[in-house]
């Protein structure tokens, strides 16, 4: 087919003399384009996910409050069985501490039996006399 019959246009020269013609929008328009990003809501919002962190917050503070007393109880119940248990090993240790030193004096009488004027009631040292362990005893009350 030529560009007569197709234009309509009889005896054309050049492409320069043909009509023009444009293209239009189909009557009621083009549908319309979607181009912004419509990504679907999946899973729970911002305010939803903070109100869950805060709930979570709150509980782990309350476990820590409980086991904070739990605690506590089971170091004062501890406190008060060393606090009863003290004078019965203090009286033990101080029961191993006479027989000991009746055991020191009665070697130093023996040893020193044979020295003149040795006296062995007098004391050595002139020191403040302090039971063995008061430095280092825990302090239970």
């Amino acid at each position: 087919m030529t560009e007569a019959t197709i234009r309509g246009v009889p005896g054309m020269k050049s492409v320069l003399e043909m009509p023009t013609m444009q293209d239009g929008p189909p009557p009621g328009g083009y549908p319309s384009v979607r181009y912004a990003r419509r990504i679907p809501s999946t899973g729970p919002s911002g305010f939803a996910l903070f109100g869950a962190y805060c709930a979570a917050a709150v509980y782990g503070f309350y476990q820590i409050g409980q086991g904070n007393k739990h605690r506590r109880k089971v170091l004062d119940e501890k406190h008060n069985a060393r606090a009863i248990l003290v004078p019965f090993l203090q009286a033990e240790e101080d029961r191993r501490y006479v027989k000991d030193y009746r055991e020191l004096k009665e070697r130093e009488n023996t040893v020193m039996k044979n020295v003149q004027g040795w006296n062995p009631e007098a004391k050595t040292y002139k020191t403040t006399w302090l039971s063995p362990g008061a430095a280092t005893r825990p302090r239970l009350i």
